[in-house]
């Protein structure tokens, strides 16, 4: 009776390692909440969460983004004003420090974090974003991570996730952009 009790008492351990070990890898659901938010409103050109303007980048106009991502350091909305791109653009600094390997950390979880996260579409499904994750090399200043919304909504047809690790003035950083990309050659 020992034995089978010390077994069963064992598996149900193992069972419940085994699910915090896959839930470890699941983005939380503030972060799915959020991003959903986001990516909902990239239909309005980012205008529903827009917050105030902040200072102006050369021929674009930044304002405070109103839903921020758990983990980001700074979140806004770009506003271009080219004759050839009059969009907006979402973006979050995930990481920005001196360390390249805490940059890389922030780097391939961002990309975990939005490569799993699952939105609940207008119609009821489920969305996710796909792609490959470009392998950050300590001799190149930058990595750069494309992923594409499959959805079948033409609204959302050139949308991207485009996940960055680059080099800075004080050292790394992260950015998660979420935009509309124009690429003819992009397939879900």
């Amino acid at each position: 009776m020992k034995k089978f009790t010390l077994s069963v008492l064992c598996a149900a351990t193992f069972f419940i390692s085994q699910a915090q070990f896959y839930k470890s890898f699941q983005p939380s659901p503030a972060f799915s909440d959020s991003l959903t938010r986001i990516v909902f409103d990239f239909r309005n050109d980012y205008k529903l969460i827009q917050g105030k303007e902040l200072v102006p980048q050369q021929s674009m106009e930044v304002f405070q983004s109103k839903i921020g991502l758990p983990g980001a350091a700074h979140c806004a909305i770009y506003r271009f004003h080219s004759k050839i791109d009059t969009t907006a653009s979402w973006q979050a600094i995930m990481y920005d420090g001196g360390s390249y390997q805490e940059a890389v950390k922030a780097y391939k979880n961002t990309y975990r974090l939005v490569q799993k996260s699952r939105i609940k579409w207008i119609d009821k499904s489920i969305a996710s974003f796909i792609g490959e994750m470009e392998k950050p090399d300590e001799n190149v200043s930058f990595a750069t991570s494309l992923l594409q919304l499959n959805v079948t909504d033409p609204r959302y047809r050139n949308f991207y996730a485009n996940i960055e690790l680059t080099s800075s003035y004080n050292g790394w950083e992260v950015h998660l952009n979420l935009s509309s990309k124009k690429d003819d050659k992009a397939e879900y």
